[in-house]
């Protein structure tokens, strides 16, 4: 069992995910350092209210914290916006990558078939 163990963690698949979880969990400390030090600020200005965790409504005993949710659909679009771009340019760039070279056997049997397709017409 830790063979199998040992030859899964070492698998490359399951080290990028890793790697990938670490990165994405210090992105996320970034953006809500961005949307909570910068972006709430810009947006208080105009709403007249700097920190907008504050903003909250009440019903009853019930608080509804509106402007948590709004930090973090911030945060979230900001999150989204950047995965599209990192998927878009990975796309672009793997697209380049991929297209597939003519080899000299392609091009002559290429030729061959068109000389065919030549020869069965003139007959």
């Amino acid at each position: 069992m830790f063979k199998e163990f040992k030859a899964f963690i070492s698998k490359g698949n399951v080290l990028d995910l890793a790697v990938g979880v670490i990165i994405g969990s210090a992105f996320t400390t970034i953006v809500k350092s961005f949307t909570s030090n910068l972006i709430n600020p810009l947006i208080g200005i105009f709403m007249g209210q700097m920190n907008l965790s504050s903003i909250v409504f009440s019903v009853g005993s019930a608080h509804f914290r509106v402007g948590s949710f709004i930090n973090d659909v911030i945060n979230f679009l900001i999150v989204a916006f950047v995965v599209f771009l990192i998927v878009r340019t990975y796309n672009k760039v793997s697209k380049r990558d991929t297209t597939p070279k003519d080899t000299k056997t392609d091009i002559l049997l290429g030729e061959i078939r068109d000389l065919l397709s030549e020869q069965k017409n003139n007959k």
